[in-house]
C-alpha cells in the first residue's frame, strides 16, 4: 500500500498560546523542505474561542492551517449520532470526544484516518537542548540526560532537527526498512523510573534509557513513534516538588529552576514502549488505531503502551529531539497534579494486570473499578510523607516568602487529599475510579463502529473544519518572512 501524506496536529486547550507553536513548527517544516497540513484541535470554551481565535488569523505560515474548535466538534458529534441512529449511544459518543486529554486526541485520530499523523502539544518546540560536549553512550544505552540550572547559560545549545523526515523514516514501515543506525530490542528501561507505570523511583539529577535486548521481527510495522525530549522532562509532579524542596532560593513550587538536557541519544525500535510520550508522537493511522482513554486524568496514552505489545507491531524512538517549555497557563495546581498522578498509577496497574485481549482498534480488560483499602492507604502514606517534608521545609526556611508559599502548598495538599482522612479518601477515590473505568469499557466497545463510519465518509468529504484565514508566506528566515501577494 502506498504511504499516505503526513498530517501535523496540535491538540490544545490553551488557544491563547498556540499561535507561536504553529509558527515555530511551520518554520521547521519550511526549513527542511516540507509542505504539510497543520491542524489545530481546540478544547476551548466558546468564550475563549471568541476571545483568542483572532490570534490564529494573525499568524504567518508557509503551510495551510486548519482549525477544529467547539463549533466544528459539535457538528462532528452530531454527524456521528445521525449515522448511529440510536439515542442510547449519544452519551457514549459525547464521552469519547468530551473536552479532556483523551477526548481531544480522539478527534485527531478521526480526522487523520487514512494518513500518518505527527502530533505535538502546544507547549512543545521543534528544537532541543543538547550538551555541547557529548559523551559516547555505552553498549545498551539509548540516551543519557541530566538536569542543569535554568540560569546556566553554557554547556548546551539549542539544536533543531528535521522532524517530519525523522518520523517518516520509520512510521508505517516494516522494521527491516528502518535506517541502519536504528538499534532494536524488547523495550527501554529508564534508570529513574518504574518500568510499567513510569512513576519516579526518586529524585535523580541524571538518567539513562537502557535497551533490553530482544528480537524484533523484520516484518513488524512501526505503528507509533516519538522523538526524545528536553526542557522539562517527562517526570512526575513529585519530582518538581523535590526540586522545589531542594532549592532554598525557589519561592514558588510552580517556578521551573531546572532544565533537562540530553548528553547523547540514538534511535531505536522496540517491541514494547513503556516510555510512550504522546506530546511528541507520530502514528500510522492509515487503517485506524485504538482510542486514547477519554479522561481528564493524565494517562490517556497508557492504552498505547498496552496495545503496542501485540506481535507484528512495534514502536520507535526516532532520530530527533524536541523541547518542552512547560506552560503553567491553565495548568492545574501541583497538589491537584499529584492527586491526578497517584490515581493514574493505581489505574495503570489495575488495567495492565487484567488485559486479556488486543486487536487492531481496541483492547479489553477485566478490571471493573474496585479500590481496596490497601490501595488507598498506600497512596496516603506516600503523599503524607511528602506533606511532612513540605511542612518541615516551611519551618526551617528563613525566607518569609518561601515560608508562605510552602505553607500554602502544604494546605493545598491536605485539602486535595481530603485531609488525609483514610475513610473519606477511600470513599471518594472509589467513586472517581468506578466512573472512569465504566466510561473506558463503554468507549472501547463503540470505537470500532465510529472508525468505520468516519473512514468511509472521509473518502468523499472532509470532516467539519475551517481553514484559518491567516497570512500566507513564500519563505521564512530568521528575521523576516516573504509574503504572498494575492
Amino acid at each position: 500500500m502506498r504511504q499516505k501524506e503526513t498530517v501535523f496536529v496540535i491538540p490544545t486547550h490553551r488557544l491563547r498560546d498556540v499561535a507561536q507553536t504553529i509558527e515555530k513548527y511551520d518554520e521547521n517544516f519550511w526549513a527542511n523542505g516540507h509542505a504539510v497540513k497543520i491542524m489545530v484541535f481546540d478544547d476551548s470554551s466558546l468564550a475563549n474561542y471568541e476571545k483568542y481565535y483572532p490570534l490564529l488569523e494573525q499568524t504567518k505560515t508557509v503551510n495551510d492551517v486548519f482549525y477544529v474548535g467547539p463549533h466544528e466538534k459539535e457538528q462532528f458529534i452530531t454527524f456521528l449520532n445521525e449515522r448511529l441512529r440510536d439515542k442510547k449511544l449519544e452519551s457514549l459518543v459525547k464521552n469519547l470526544f468530551r473536552p479532556s486529554y483523551g477526548g481531544n486526541r480522539n478527534f485527531t485520530l478521526m480526522y487523520t484516518l487514512g494518513h500518518l499523523m505527527v502530533s505535538a502539544d502546544d507547549d512543545m518546540r521543534p528544537d532541543a537542548l543538547i550538551e555541547t560536549s557529548p559523551e559516547s553512550l555505552s553498549g545498551d544505552e539509548i540516551c543519557r540526560g541530566k538536569l542543569v540550572k535554568s540560569n546556566q547559560q553554557d554547556g548546551y545549545i539549542h539544536k533543531s532537527f528535521d522532524l517530519l523526515t525523522a518520523f517518516e523514516d520509520v512510521l508505517g514501515k516494516r522494521a527491516s526498512h528502518a535506517p541502519a543506525n536504528f538499534e532494536t530490542g524488547e523495550f527501554l528501561i529508564d534508570t529513574a523510573m518504574n518500568l510499567e507505570t513510569n512513576t519516579t523511583k526518586g529524585y535523580f539529577i541524571e538518567n539513562s534509557l537502557l535497551l533490553q535486548r530482544g528480537r524484533v521481527l523484520n516484518n513488524a510495522v512501526v505503528k507509533i513513534a516519538q522523538t526524545f525530549r528536553t526542557g522539562t522532562n517527562d517526570i512526575d509532579t513529585i519530582d518538581f516538588v523535590h526540586m522545589y524542596l531542594n532549592d532554598e532560593n525557589q519561592i514558588s513550587p510552580n517556578d521551573l529552576n531546572d532544565f533537562y538536557i540530553l548528553t547523547n541519544f540514538r534511535p531505536v525500535i522496540t517491541n514494547k514502549n513503556w516510555r510512550m510520550d504522546c506530546g511528541v508522537a507520530g502514528y500510522d493511522n492509515q487503517l485506524g488505531l485504538p482510542p486514547f482513554f477519554p479522561t481528564r486524568l493524565r494517562f490517556e496514552d497508557y492504552i498505547y503502551r498496552l496495545w503496542i505489545q501485540q506481535e507484528g507491531i512495534v514502536a520507535a524512538h526516532v532520530d530527533a529531539v524536541q523541547n518542552h517549555i512547560r506552560n503553567n497557563y491553565m495548568r492545574n495546581p501541583l497538589a491537584s497534579e499529584i492527586f491526578n498522578e497517584e490515581i493514574c498509577s493505581l489505574l495503570k496497574n489495575k488495567i495492565k494486570d487484567s488485559v486479556y485481549h488486543l486487536d487492531d482498534l481496541s483492547i479489553k480488560f477485566d478490571y471493573s473499578g474496585e479500590v481496596t483499602l490497601l490501595d488507598s492507604e498506600e497512596i496516603l502514606e506516600k503523599v503524607s510523607a511528602i506533606h511532612s517534608q513540605v511542612v518541615q521545609a516551611s519551618l526551617s526556611t528563613q525566607n518569609e516568602e518561601r515560608k508562605q508559599s510552602l505553607q500554602l502548598f502544604a494546605n493545598n495538599l491536605s485539602r486535595v487529599f481530603y485531609g488525609f482522612e483514610p475513610d473519606f479518601f477511600q470513599q471518594n477515590v472509589s467513586r472517581i475510579v468506578d466512573d472512569v473505568i465504566s466510561q473506558f469499557h463503554a468507549s472501547l466497545e463503540i470505537w470500532p463502529t465510529l472508525v468505520e463510519i468516519c473512514y468511509l465518509y472521509k473518502d468523499k468529504k472532509n470532516l467539519p473544519q475551517i481553514r484559518v484565514k491567516n497570512s500566507r508566506v513564500k519563505s521564512r528566515s530568521v528575521n523576516k518572512v516573504t509574503e504572498i501577494v494575492a
